[in-house]
């Protein structure tokens, strides 16, 4: 049966989380189509991948009977996440937009998967696997609006996960999140009612869509 990695990166408990509720959906989903499936699972905020080291680094571009005891400890690590990349069937990442960016614990996670000659560069180990990126935001950032130019979230992971990391990328993207908070947005409550509800939906029919893809 397929394998899910699911990795949530936002800082707030899923009850206050947009993106948690959104990747939540999605995996239920996709459990109710493989009820005997495998989700792996990794909360990055609340059990940070560590930042890159210099050993870390050059473990990953140097012979492996060189390498010192830190090395070899480093590159254990990063091998570890990779793997799970590797194996997976799909992925699907919880992307919020903290000041106008992907959180810093899923760049660290990227860091340690992105390893030249292997999960990156002319045949990517994962090249293929679908991803679904679920990139929540206070704002709205689409084409056309005041602050279309401050997107830096999905911009980035199309060119790091489709590009260089060779996987099959899609985007659900509830918006206008910080709306019920502030009151300057009170009007934008219902348009992040129906992006909240949109999210949602599209959180089911990808997981559906997805499972049927992967069986076939």
């Amino acid at each position: 049966m397929p394998t899910l990695l699911h990795l949530d990166s936002s800082v707030f408990a899923r009850e206050r989380s947009a993106s948690r509720a959104v990747t939540d959906t999605f995996r239920r989903t996709w459990q109710e189509q493989h009820p005997d499936g495998t989700v792996v699972y990794r909360d990055l905020a609340a059990a940070p991948v560590p930042h890159i080291t210099a050993d870390a680094y050059t473990a990953g571009l140097s012979d492996p009977a060189s390498h010192s005891p830190e090395q070899t400890a480093a590159l254990a690590a990063r091998l570890e996440l990779i793997e799970e990349l590797e194996q997976a069937d799909a992925v699907l990442l919880g992307a919020p937009m903290y000041n106008y960016a992907i959180p810093s614990t899923l760049k660290t996670w990227l860091d340690s998967v992105m390893l030249p000659g292997r999960t990156s560069g002319d045949a990517p180990s994962s090249k293929g696997t679908p991803v679904v990126v679920v990139a929540s935001r206070g704002g709205s950032y689409r084409p056309g609006t005041p602050r279309e130019d401050w997107e830096f979230v999905q911009t980035y992971l199309r060119k790091v996960l489709g590009e260089s990391l060779g996987l099959d990328v899609e985007f659900i993207v509830p918006e206008l999140t910080m709306a019920p908070k502030m009151p300057a947005m009170a009007e934008l409550i219902p348009l992040y009612e129906r992006s909240r509800e949109q999210a949602l939906e599209d959180a089911v029919t990808k997981a559906k869509e997805l499972a049927e893809r992967l069986a076939s």
